[in-house]
């Protein structure tokens, strides 16, 4: 019902008036979002989007390499542009630190988190191979270091920041230097009411901003 009534309606909505993309989020436990319920599976309901729909483009923001083995995320991104018609943008990330509050939907399910980042980082492109093998789908990295955003400039199609870390310049820069003069995109999220980083997602000459 929940989705019938609200999910299916808002998105269908926002395709009937133009919008570019609805992007949905990679999360087992709606609580560390503030919310008081688990969470949709990303892939399932954006199978369901993508049945639903007919021109939006769907997204995610971002997909955790922790969730899933690389092979299963390979084939889940491979059914929904099949269901979709290929309308699918892949965002990807490394996942939380197993220290950090972000990593307690994990821990209570006991999916093992890699304690190194460097190794967390080589997740991130080893899914990358995965899915290149499988499908040729648009693949953007959200970063929140110079390395990853290094390595979305090396492997990826293209980079997105969260426009309010101070840091968000830095890491689009190391992003663009590190992709060349190859074509990527460059993207960056916000707040709706956070106006202040929508003026930067211009000064920064961003390829989209993604409002949440």
């Amino acid at each position: 019902m929940l989705f019938r009534s609200q999910l299916r309606d808002a998105v269908q909505r926002a395709e009937a008036e133009g919008c570019g993309r609805a992007w949905v989020l990679d999360h087992f436990d709606g609580r560390v979002l503030g919310g008081d319920r688990d969470m949709l599976e990303c892939f399932t309901l954006l199978g369901a989007l993508a049945a639903s729909t007919s021109t939006i483009g769907l997204g995610t923001l971002v997909v955790n390499v922790a969730n899933r083995h690389p092979s299963v995320t390979a084939a889940a991104v491979s059914s929904v542009q099949r269901i979709s018609g290929n309308r699918l943008i892949l965002g990807i990330g490394a996942g939380a630190d197993p220290t950090r509050p972000w990593a307690s939907e994990h821990h209570e399910r006991g999916i093992p988190l890699k304690a190194s980042l460097a190794d967390r980082q080589a997740a991130v492109v080893e899914q990358i191979e995965h899915l290149r093998r499988v499908e040729p789908t648009p693949v953007i990295i959200g970063v929140n270091s110079e390395a990853l955003a290094r390595i979305a400039g090396q492997h990826a199609d293209g980079v997105n920041v969260r426009l309010s870390s101070p840091n968000a310049p830095r890491y689009l820069a190391a992003a663009r230097e590190a992709a060349g003069d190859r074509s990527f995109d460059c993207s960056g999220w916000a707040h709706h009411d956070d106006l202040r980083s929508h003026d930067l997602a211009h000064e920064l000459g961003l390829d989209r901003l993604i409002v949440l």
